[in-house]
């Protein structure tokens, strides 16, 4: 389950850096980054403990 949060978590900010320079998606690009943040965040907790 952790792999694939990690895995989400990357693809989000692919998605996000292809959209915020490619794009002008509006507000839907830094929702995608915070969420992947997110992810990323949940991972670093869950392996610390």
């Amino acid at each position: 389950m952790g792999n694939l949060l990690y895995l989400i978590a990357v693809i989000l900010v692919i998605a996000w850096a292809i959209g915020y320079f490619a794009y002008d998606a509006g507000g839907i690009i830094h929702v995608l980054l915070v969420i992947a943040i997110i992810a990323i965040l949940l991972r670093v907790i869950r392996r610390a403990d």
